[in-house]
């Protein structure tokens, strides 16, 4: 199944669509950073990724005339405009790629999209638009008018979209989906939106997390199975947190316990297998180097060990890698290293990052989980080749 993956970053989104069997025609990034990262795996590591053509440059001037028979189209347009910790410009900002997601929608009419953003993007203050860009991948060819403004462009979509002469070209859903909810060691909310073409005649819906927190908590202060499978004594076992103390007592009735869910995934069940970067610099792990200088200050005090770890960060908006850390047990606190927080992000082991700290972090802050990715990708390839066999 060919697919185009636009904004590619370090490759989160394009590894978990590959995963989940798309064969990319062409992945493009602007970012010479995260493209020296993508070179550097198709050299020496990762088979699938040596197959896609990377194309670095600015994608408001990629030509999609060559590719052809593009199933789906995927990507994460940049996320600055809309983020929490950005400055919330959005239409306003240049660096909205969200118009260049619907020229390549429009101009390679795939019979499915994926597209990925931050929470924020769902902030009251984007509201209109926010409507505005579903409304655009609804009516990908009814495009706006160099005089109009995007109030405009949005209000004749909106006439169009009412009217009795109207037929969607894409039908549109989105949700926002935590990754801890789907296996990834990390509370990472991001909005997906997922669109197929109309003539298709598909239906579809999100997939369902198959893991929960009420089920970690369990796992930990009822049954105590976390524990034992990381081999750590009774004695050494921290007390319950106040914060989850009240609803481990409501979850000591079965009756309220779901026993389908799995548990939440923890950066100890993530990392606990490397060796402290600190104590042992030279462990012939790649990216896997000790960062000096973590320090806890208001609003940024780490991640626990036993629990998900907080969302990782770019560093983008002045945030220097303060929630970037592990929080141990004894109460220090530690940058995780690049390869611990590729981990946190279900990277695959063997693939590297290139750049100091500060740049391999703000790859790993910006990209998708992979296998949150991959569980979204997958559910839509098999509706798709469920569909193709009629």
């Amino acid at each position: 199944m060919r697919s185009v993956e636009l904004f590619a970053g370090a490759g989160g989104l394009a590894i978990g669509m590959s995963i989940a069997g798309f064969n990319h025609a062409a992945v493009i990034e602007w970012d010479h950073g995260a493209c020296e990262t993508f070179r550097e795996n198709q050299r020496h590591h990762m088979n699938s990724v040596q197959k896609w053509p990377l194309h670095e440059g600015d994608v408001r001037q990629f030509d999609y005339g060559d590719l052809n028979d593009v199933m789906v189209v995927s990507g994460g347009p940049p996320c600055q405009p809309f983020s929490l910790g950005g400055k919330h410009r959005g239409y306003s900002d240049k660096r909205d790629m969200f118009p260049e997601a619907v020229r390549a929608v429009r101009e390679l009419r795939p019979k499915a999209f994926i597209f990925e953003n931050v929470k924020g993007l769902m902030r009251e203050t984007f509201a209109d638009y926010f409507e505005y860009i579903l409304l655009q991948f609804t009516h990908a060819s009814l495009t706006r008018r160099k005089s109009e403004g995007w109030r405009e462009h949005r209000a004749r979509l909106e006439r169009h979209h009412t009217s009795r002469r109207s037929q969607s070209e894409y039908n549109v859903v989105f949700r926002l989906l935590n990754a801890a909810n789907f296996g990834v060691p990390q509370r990472r909310e991001r909005v997906f939106l997922v669109g197929f073409r109309s003539d298709l005649g598909i239906e579809w819906t999100f997939p369902e997390g198959r893991h929960s927190e009420d089920a970690l908590l369990r796992a930990q202060w009822i049954t105590g199975k976390y524990w034992e499978r990381h081999e750590v004594a009774k004695r050494r076992r921290p007390p319950v947190t106040s914060r989850h103390a009240a609803r481990v007592e409501r979850l000591r009735d079965e009756a309220l316990f779901d026993h389908i869910k799995q548990p939440w995934l923890t950066v100890r069940d993530a990392i606990s297998d490397f060796p402290d970067p600190e104590k042992y610099p030279q462990n012939g792990i790649p990216n896997h180097v000790f960062n000096p200088g973590a320090r806890r200050y208001p609003g940024h005090t780490g991640s626990p060990l036993d629990e998900p770890a907080k969302t990782l960060k770019a560093g983008d908006h002045g945030v220097p890698g303060g929630e970037n850390m592990l929080a141990r047990v004894d109460g220090s606190v530690r940058y995780f290293t690049v390869r611990e927080a590729a981990r946190l992000q279900t990277f695959p082991d063997d693939y590297t990052f290139r750049g100091a700290w500060t740049e391999a972090m703000r790859q790993l802050g910006n990209a998708v989980p992979v296998r949150l990715a991959e569980v979204v990708a997958r559910s839509v390839a098999q509706t798709l080749a469920a569909k193709a066999r009629g």
